[in-house]
Protein backbone atom coordinates (compact mmCIF):
# COMPACT_ATOMS: atom_id res chain seq x y z
CA UNK A 1 0.00 0.00 0.00
CA UNK A 2 2.52 2.46 1.10
CA UNK A 3 4.63 1.80 -2.35
CA UNK A 4 1.57 2.49 -4.15
CA UNK A 5 1.32 5.95 -2.31
CA UNK A 6 4.56 7.01 -3.54
CA UNK A 7 4.61 5.98 -7.06
CA UNK A 8 0.64 8.08 -6.84
CA UNK A 9 2.45 11.27 -4.68
CA UNK A 10 5.47 10.81 -7.27
CA UNK A 11 2.94 10.99 -10.49
CA UNK A 12 0.80 14.00 -8.40
CA UNK A 13 3.82 16.24 -7.94
CA UNK A 14 5.68 15.52 -11.24
CA UNK A 15 8.36 14.58 -8.87
CA UNK A 16 11.33 13.78 -11.21
CA UNK A 17 12.99 11.05 -10.23
CA UNK A 18 16.51 11.84 -10.26
CA UNK A 19 15.53 14.24 -7.18
CA UNK A 20 15.53 11.52 -5.27
CA UNK A 21 19.36 10.33 -5.76
CA UNK A 22 21.95 11.19 -3.11
CA UNK A 23 25.10 12.60 -4.32
CA UNK A 24 27.03 9.29 -4.23
CA UNK A 25 24.77 7.60 -6.66
CA UNK A 26 25.04 10.36 -8.74
CA UNK A 27 28.48 10.47 -8.86
CA UNK A 28 29.22 6.71 -8.83
CA UNK A 29 26.13 5.96 -11.69
CA UNK A 30 25.69 7.72 -14.55
CA UNK A 31 22.62 9.17 -15.43
CA UNK A 32 21.64 7.66 -12.35
CA UNK A 33 17.53 7.72 -11.96
CA UNK A 34 14.81 5.42 -10.11
CA UNK A 35 14.44 2.01 -11.31
CA UNK A 36 12.25 1.36 -8.81
CA UNK A 37 11.38 1.59 -4.65
CA UNK A 38 9.52 -0.62 -2.25
CA UNK A 39 8.93 -1.37 1.60
CA UNK A 40 10.53 -4.41 3.07
CA UNK A 41 8.04 -5.49 5.86
CA UNK A 42 8.55 -7.91 8.81
CA UNK A 43 4.61 -9.31 10.31
CA UNK A 44 3.57 -5.63 10.73
CA UNK A 45 6.83 -3.48 10.72
CA UNK A 46 7.88 -1.57 7.90
CA UNK A 47 11.65 -2.30 8.15
CA UNK A 48 13.00 -0.28 5.41
CA UNK A 49 12.52 1.57 2.46
CA UNK A 50 14.55 0.23 -0.77
CA UNK A 51 15.71 2.41 -4.22
CA UNK A 52 17.22 0.85 -7.23
CA UNK A 53 19.36 3.50 -9.10
CA UNK A 54 20.73 2.67 -12.83
CA UNK A 55 21.43 4.78 -15.88
CA UNK A 56 18.35 6.13 -17.34
CA UNK A 57 16.49 4.18 -14.47
CA UNK A 58 17.19 0.70 -16.53
CA UNK A 59 18.86 -1.81 -14.20
CA UNK A 60 21.36 -3.93 -15.93
CA UNK A 61 23.42 -6.35 -13.95
CA UNK A 62 26.72 -5.95 -15.49
CA UNK A 63 26.19 -2.09 -15.31
CA UNK A 64 27.14 0.37 -12.54
CA UNK A 65 23.49 0.35 -10.50
CA UNK A 66 23.32 1.89 -6.83
CA UNK A 67 20.86 0.23 -4.09
CA UNK A 68 19.87 2.92 -1.27
CA UNK A 69 18.04 1.43 2.18
CA UNK A 70 16.88 4.03 4.40
CA UNK A 71 15.95 2.00 7.69
CA UNK A 72 13.10 2.40 9.41
CA UNK A 73 13.88 0.87 12.70
CA UNK A 74 17.48 0.26 14.31
CA UNK A 75 18.94 -2.28 13.82
CA UNK A 76 22.85 -3.85 14.63
CA UNK A 77 25.13 -3.78 11.70
CA UNK A 78 26.24 -7.23 12.85
CA UNK A 79 22.68 -8.15 12.80
CA UNK A 80 22.24 -6.76 9.34
CA UNK A 81 25.82 -8.57 8.20
CA UNK A 82 24.50 -11.93 9.41
CA UNK A 83 20.67 -11.53 7.50
CA UNK A 84 23.11 -11.43 4.44
CA UNK A 85 24.95 -14.21 5.05
CA UNK A 86 21.95 -16.21 5.64
CA UNK A 87 20.13 -14.78 2.71
CA UNK A 88 23.42 -15.27 0.17
CA UNK A 89 23.00 -19.05 1.69
CA UNK A 90 19.58 -18.94 0.74
CA UNK A 91 20.74 -18.34 -3.03
CA UNK A 92 22.64 -21.46 -2.83
CA UNK A 93 25.41 -20.14 -2.24
CA UNK A 94 27.68 -23.13 0.12
CA UNK A 95 31.51 -22.05 0.65
CA UNK A 96 30.93 -21.46 4.29
CA UNK A 97 34.69 -19.95 4.16
CA UNK A 98 33.69 -17.23 1.62
CA UNK A 99 30.72 -16.73 3.56
CA UNK A 100 32.63 -16.67 6.77
CA UNK A 101 34.98 -14.17 5.20
CA UNK A 102 32.26 -11.95 3.79
CA UNK A 103 30.65 -12.11 6.99
CA UNK A 104 33.81 -10.42 8.80
CA UNK A 105 33.62 -7.81 6.29
CA UNK A 106 30.57 -6.53 6.15
CA UNK A 107 30.19 -6.99 10.00
CA UNK A 108 32.96 -4.09 10.51
CA UNK A 109 31.58 -1.89 7.60
CA UNK A 110 27.75 -1.79 8.47
CA UNK A 111 27.42 0.18 11.15
CA UNK A 112 24.44 0.33 13.74
CA UNK A 113 21.46 1.85 12.18
CA UNK A 114 18.55 4.51 13.70
CA UNK A 115 15.84 5.40 11.94
CA UNK A 116 16.32 7.56 9.27
CA UNK A 117 19.80 6.46 8.35
CA UNK A 118 20.51 5.92 4.68
CA UNK A 119 23.28 3.25 3.36
CA UNK A 120 24.07 2.61 -0.26
CA UNK A 121 25.80 -0.04 -2.14
CA UNK A 122 26.95 0.76 -5.66
CA UNK A 123 27.65 -2.36 -7.98
CA UNK A 124 31.53 -1.20 -9.95
CA UNK A 125 31.74 -3.61 -13.42
CA UNK A 126 35.08 -4.30 -12.14
CA UNK A 127 33.91 -6.64 -9.99
CA UNK A 128 33.53 -4.70 -6.35
CA UNK A 129 31.05 -3.29 -4.28
CA UNK A 130 31.31 0.00 -2.88
CA UNK A 131 29.25 0.84 0.43
CA UNK A 132 28.48 4.16 2.28
CA UNK A 133 26.83 5.49 5.30
CA UNK A 134 24.84 8.44 4.04
CA UNK A 135 27.74 9.88 1.65
CA UNK A 136 30.21 8.52 3.65
CA UNK A 137 32.66 5.98 2.38
CA UNK A 138 32.60 2.89 4.59
CA UNK A 139 33.89 0.14 2.86
CA UNK A 140 34.83 -1.81 -0.29
CA UNK A 141 34.38 -5.95 -1.08
CA UNK A 142 36.43 -6.56 -4.17
CA UNK A 143 34.66 -9.83 -6.06
CA UNK A 144 31.87 -10.27 -8.62
CA UNK A 145 30.70 -13.19 -6.65
CA UNK A 146 29.87 -10.78 -3.35
CA UNK A 147 28.45 -8.73 -5.87
CA UNK A 148 26.63 -11.06 -7.35
CA UNK A 149 25.21 -12.60 -4.30
CA UNK A 150 24.69 -9.37 -2.15
CA UNK A 151 22.75 -7.77 -4.34
CA UNK A 152 20.98 -10.74 -5.24
CA UNK A 153 19.59 -10.98 -1.68
CA UNK A 154 16.74 -7.71 -3.09
CA UNK A 155 17.59 -8.73 -7.17
CA UNK A 156 17.74 -12.28 -7.77
CA UNK A 157 14.85 -14.36 -8.73
CA UNK A 158 15.48 -16.61 -5.69
CA UNK A 159 15.00 -13.68 -3.41
CA UNK A 160 12.87 -14.06 -0.04
CA UNK A 161 11.29 -10.99 -0.86
CA UNK A 162 9.82 -11.35 -4.81
CA UNK A 163 7.11 -8.52 -3.87
CA UNK A 164 9.93 -6.26 -3.40
CA UNK A 165 12.16 -7.01 -6.65
CA UNK A 166 9.75 -6.88 -8.21
CA UNK A 167 8.69 -3.44 -6.81
CA UNK A 168 13.02 -2.45 -6.84
CA UNK A 169 13.30 -3.71 -10.56
CA UNK A 170 10.09 -1.64 -11.49
CA UNK A 171 7.28 -4.61 -12.53
CA UNK A 172 4.85 -4.21 -10.29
Amino acid sequence: MRLKIIVFLSVLFGFSQTVFATDVVKSSVPGASIVGRGILTYLVWDVYEATLYAPNGRWESQKPFALSIEYYRALQGADIAKRSVQEMRRQGFTDEAKLADWYTRMKAIFPNVAAGTVLTAVFTPVGETAFYNGNTPVGVIQGGDFARLFFGIWLDEKTSEPELRRALLGLS
